[in-house]
């Protein structure tokens, strides 16, 4: 469970300092994988990812968090106050004096982080998802808005000494390639928390693509694991792959000390794919994750990539 700072105007809030620093170890608890992404980064960018880090994980608890019983659509509208007081340089809780101090250094727009909160709203109403257009918004509004949250922090390469012929030769628009990374995370927490989720009575598959395979909500329920659930579980994590593959176009496109923990981060979301495989698929007994000494197996690899890809 995350614990919040008591939310007060007449008490003093928490030092720029101890702000990141509560947000640091936030993100090290929750996010082992996003952390260690953040930790190949230079000091002030890694701390403005922890900072937009624990907003969202805030914003996502209001939902799924344990007093998310509670939480009604006037419980997101005064959320979104908040976000907009924070938007005007007054920090309301402890951590929105980290994510203050980052809007500072790495000016972004409201609109993502207000889609975020629309995409908790969805929540609140749905269970179910019945093609994956629709599943694919809400994978937008709930992650694909991180890759635009962070792309003002990774920063992207300058490309103003470029002859125009080269730009559009490239073709790669560095920002939909950051939602694409968004959203193939997304998809792949859904893949590992199938089982978690419909202990909640949630469904994110898409329910025309259970009928495709002969699949019923009721063997989802029931956690069977059979051929039709492999090969649905495989055309998911196929389409996951392809988003990634998707984001590997646009890291080149970042600024240079940010090629290599995006590229970390990415290929440890992929390992739980590899991960969700090597279970035979069994996301409902065998939560799917990647162990600590594999992740480092990862990082070399990943600096390689940044540095020819």
């Amino acid at each position: 469970m995350l614990q919040l700072p008591n939310s007060s105007r007449m008490r003093t809030l928490a030092s720029r300092s101890d702000a990141y620093e509560f947000c640091r170890q936030i993100t090290a608890k929750y996010s082992k994988t996003f952390y260690l992404g953040s930790l190949l980064m230079p000091e002030e960018k890694r701390q403005a990812i922890w900072a937009i880090y624990v907003w969202c994980r805030r914003t996502d608890e209001l939902v799924d968090g344990p007093q998310s019983r509670l939480t009604t659509p006037e419980t997101l509208a005064r959320w979104e106050q908040q976000l907009e007081s924070v938007f005007a340089g007054q920090p309301i809780d402890d951590p929105d004096v980290a994510l203050v101090d980052t809007l500072q250094r790495f000016p972004m727009d409201i609109q993502p982080f207000r889609d975020m909160i629309a995409g908790q709203q969805m929540d609140l109403y749905r269970s179910r998802y019945e093609t994956f257009d629709d599943l694919n918004l809400y994978c937008y509004r709930v992650a694909g808005t991180v890759g635009l949250m962070t792309s003002a922090i990774f920063g992207i390469k300058d490309t103003s000494n470029k002859a125009p012929w080269d730009l559009q030769k490239n073709g790669i628009d560095p920002v939909e390639k950051a939602i694409a990374l968004g959203i193939a995370k997304q998809l792949t927490n859904i893949l590992r928390d199938v089982g978690e989720d419909a202990s909640r009575g949630r469904i994110y598959l898409p329910l025309d693509e259970l009928a495709l395979f002969d699949y019923t909500e009721e063997d989802l329920f029931n956690g069977v694991v059979d051929d039709r659930w492999r090969e649905l579980m495989r055309f998911q994590i196929q389409r996951a792959r392809k988003y990634y593959t998707q984001a590997e176009a646009g890291i080149r496109s970042l600024s240079p000390d940010s090629r290599w923990p995006v590229w970390s981060a990415l290929m440890l979301y992929q390992g739980i794919l590899d991960r969700i495989e090597r279970n035979q698929y069994d996301v409902f007994n065998k939560r799917a994750y990647v162990p600590g000494p594999k992740k480092l197996t990862y990082l070399p690899v990943a600096w390689l990539r940044a540095q020819a890809l």
